[in-house]
């Protein structure tokens, strides 16, 4: 594929037209669909780099959307709503979307987005050129070339901004890294408000590996400072 392939998926035509519209400039490969049903369609028979998703929609909703994703592909997912209960973004975080945009947006800025979650799982995915080597973290393998995690043999799937968390605390064992510390490195953008962005994907990384914050094996939390992983 030589240009990634974005796929806008929102019941709106003239917002999708107009995400579409300035997209235009960009190298990118723009795909649409106007529910949910259609997005998963196109998803089956596309190689899609990124996913732009509204969460109200028709026939299947966009959380409906996402979690089919997630059952097979760690692709960036950016949610974009009309809702603004803290909820919904949570909800959105948890099962797996790496960013989030309430509605009435300026559309430069989801543009912004869009680039910087390619970069990221740019870097992050299989195909990228070599950047890392192999880290153990007890009974953690975690290839950074592969973008890939096992434990003893078993592969755990993670999504980019969970691996990124990981490969953080694991690159720098016994440091601690605050919430916003580990937000402007993995996100690549600037910390400029609170939220539990940060804790809700430690807290799903955590799931995921079988750790449990209250006897952690790996990612321990430092009270009122941040998380780290032990030398």
């Amino acid at each position: 594929m030589e240009r990634p392939r974005i796929l806008i998926v929102d019941d709106d035509k003239e917002i999708v037209e107009l995400i579409e519209l300035y997209l235009s400039g960009e190298e990118l490969e723009i795909l649409k669909a106007y529910d949910g049903q259609e997005a998963l369609a196109i998803m089956e028979r596309e190689e899609i780099s990124l996913l732009v998703l509204d969460i109200m929609m028709p026939k299947v909703d966009g959380i409906e959307v996402l979690e089919k994703v997630r059952e097979s592909s760690n692709i960036p997912v950016i949610l974009v709503t009309a809702k603004t209960q803290p909820i919904e973004r949570v909800q959105g975080l948890t099962l797996g979307a790496d960013d989030y945009l309430t509605k009435p947006f300026h559309p430069l800025e989801l543009v912004a987005r869009i680039k910087a979650q390619l970069r990221r799982y740019t870097q992050l995915n299989p195909h990228a050129e070599p950047s890392g080597t192999e880290i153990i973290v007890k009974d953690l393998l975690i290839n950074e070339n592969e973008h890939t995690v096992s434990r003893n043999g078993e592969p755990i799937a993670l999504t980019p901004k969970e691996f990124g968390i990981l490969v953080l605390l694991a690159r720098n064992k016994g440091q601690v890294f605050s919430s916003e510390q580990i937000f402007e490195r993995v996100w690549q953008e600037q910390a400029f408000e609170q939220d539990n962005t940060v804790m809700v994907h430690i807290r799903k990384l955590r799931d995921k590996l079988g750790d449990d914050a209250r006897k952690p094996i790996y990612i321990h939390t430092v009270w009122g400072v941040g998380y780290k992983i032990e030398k």
